[in-house]
């Protein structure tokens, strides 16, 4: 088998929460452009089946949407049901839905504080705990948690102590899980992106005025495209990561290597 064969999705069942957007949807592309089947996983079941459709047609791979709460224990166990039997079954997991709200630390409320903590890192919890009970009774899989390199560095100037906090965790859970799961056929590994160029980011009032002072300060000056995830999101997910476990995988153009 050529490495190219390895790089191949063909047969794989993923799925990708935050899917419908961003980050998230330009990964759920690349992955099946590499010829996985996907289940698009988002609270906004318009904005997951506009994409899963969109996608679907220019792929043509099966692509369905599933609307769920990924901070609800209850929804995230009806989403494993739900993919497994649309799908057929679940090869590969990519937890990436989260937010930020920058507020300086002694203004934010606790009720903020508990909204991002849930978001990014509780929830990364339950759906990576989720996917693994299924992976680790059917033959193993693949699980990939968004971090960032907010987890390495704190960012600025923007105010985001939750944020920062909460990735710095997904890495930490993650690695905890790779170590558990490693001898039962489990992988999971996270990707920490700089910042990159969403359309979320690009039209955001409060970000614009950040850019300029971010690309000034990249290496490559520049913010990453959302498309330049594709490869190591298709890498992890394929049997070319077999001996990748427990990693964080880098993509910021060299902004952590100060």
């Amino acid at each position: 088998m050529t490495i190219m064969d390895k790089l191949r999705l063909d047969g794989k069942k993923i799925y990708i929460t935050g899917g419908a957007q961003g980050l998230g949807k330009s990964m759920a592309e690349g992955l099946a452009q590499a010829g996985a089947d996907l289940a698009i996983v988002d609270i906004n079941i318009d904005k997951a089946q506009a994409t899963a459709d969109e996608i679907a047609n220019a792929t043509g791979q099966k692509v369905i949407a599933v609307k769920t709460d990924v901070t609800n224990p209850e929804e995230v166990d009806q989403m494993i049901k739900t993919i497994v039997a649309e799908l057929g079954g679940l090869d590969g997991a990519f937890n990436n839905a989260g937010m930020v709200i920058n507020t300086p630390a002694e203004e934010m409320t606790y009720d903020q504080w508990l909204k991002v903590i849930n978001l990014n890192l509780n929830s990364v919890f339950l759906t990576s705990q989720a996917a693994g009970k299924y992976m680790l009774e059917h033959g193993g899989g693949s699980i990939v948690n968004t971090a960032s390199m907010s987890a390495h560095i704190v960012n600025r100037p923007q105010p985001q102590a939750s944020y920062n906090a909460s990735k710095a965790g997904v890495i930490q859970l993650s690695k905890s899980l790779a170590i558990e799961w490693a001898k039962r056929g489990v992988r999971v590994n996270t990707i920490s992106p700089g910042y990159m160029a969403t359309d979320l980011t690009l039209n955001s009032e409060e970000l614009k005025p950040l850019i300029e002072i971010w690309n000034d300060w990249a290496p490559l000056g520049r913010m990453g495209k959302p498309d330049e995830l594709q490869g190591i999101a298709v890498y992890l997910a394929s049997d070319a990561s077999s001996f990748a476990t427990g990693s964080d995988f880098g993509v910021d153009g060299a902004f952590t290597a100060w």
